[in-house]
């Protein structure tokens, strides 16, 4: 990360430079799992005349009692309690063994969106809690041999729906992205760093998952891990506009209009009329409490 001066276009700028600098020491600005898609094409198929619906009560109970919603606009997810709780520890590993027994090319697309993205955060979530502590996903690895060989549990086997083994990076990358090709869906993943979209605080189903990742894509624009001024010629941006510039587009223009799009209205002015340059930036820092 550059050393650089303090932005002035949001009052909670300050603080999330000084956490950036701290966590850009500890752990790599370079994303662990392929941004590449190469769409699992067995996936790509729906029952649209299934009307049922996939309980995710379960994991809006685990949000309900652990996700935090913190003042400086990062909700924190109490891993350290949840990994205290037996019972709700049982709750969650039922919750990701009943999403493994279905087979959700027998739901609807829209019911299929949603089941993916709280399988992806839940999974996360479990996982984070089975490793805790520990200060970054980054050094979650089944097979730990060294922490230079760790960078994280996205491309280790941790599920299997319809007989398919899956990672998170399967989820992510061969199935939501290339399939529903929905830029808003990295607004909805979480992968447990205070630089990432922010879990919310309501699970995804069916009928919200458009308005949720509509608001998730705000909240994130909005705060200075997703766009911040250094001055009149720097913006800092977060390094998931990089790692998959091609869901955002072809170019640092494109990104530019993308952040307009869900950009509070004085941001947004500022945008449109930015003709400066864009350094990107990312904290691997756990987002718990």
């Amino acid at each position: 990360m550059k050393t650089i001066g303090a932005p002035k276009h949001f009052k909670s700028a300050v603080l999330f430079l000084l956490i950036s600098v701290i966590s850009a020491a500890a752990f790599p600005n370079t994303f662990p799992a392929s941004a590449k898609t190469v769409q699992i094409s067995l996936w790509d198929k729906a029952n649209e005349a299934n009307p049922e619906t996939i309980d995710h009560n379960p994991w809006q109970q685990i949000l309900n009692a652990y996700l935090k919603v913190n003042p400086s606009g990062v909700s924190k997810f109490d891993y350290a309690s949840l990994k205290a709780n037996a019972g709700d520890r049982v709750k969650l590993a039922e919750y990701l063994g009943y999403l493994q027994r279905l087979d959700p090319r027998d739901y609807s697309k829209a019911e299929q969106k949603a089941y993916w993205i709280n399988f992806y955060n839940s999974l996360t979530v479990k996982l984070v809690v089975d490793a805790y502590p520990v200060k970054s996903i980054l050094e979650i690895c089944k097979d730990r041999v060294s922490d230079s060989q760790c960078s994280g549990p996205w491309k280790e086997t941790h599920a299997k729906v319809a007989g398919q083994n899956l990672t998170l990076d399967n989820i992510e990358n061969d199935i939501l992205r290339p399939i529903w090709k929905d830029k808003l869906i990295h607004y909805g993943l979480s992968c447990a760093s205070y630089g990432c979209p922010s879990l919310l605080k309501t699970a995804f189903s069916a009928k919200n998952t458009e308005r949720l990742l509509a608001v998730a894509a705000r909240e994130y624009v909005n705060h200075p891990r997703g766009v911040s001024f250094i001055d009149n010629d720097l913006i800092i941006v977060s390094s998931i506009y990089e790692w998959y510039s091609v869901d955002f587009g072809k170019s640092e223009q494109d990104i530019i209009r993308h952040l307009q799009t869900y950009a509070d209205k004085k941001l947004a002015e500022r945008l449109k009329n930015f003709k400066g340059s864009i350094d990107y930036e990312y904290d691997w820092s756990l987002n718990c409490p």
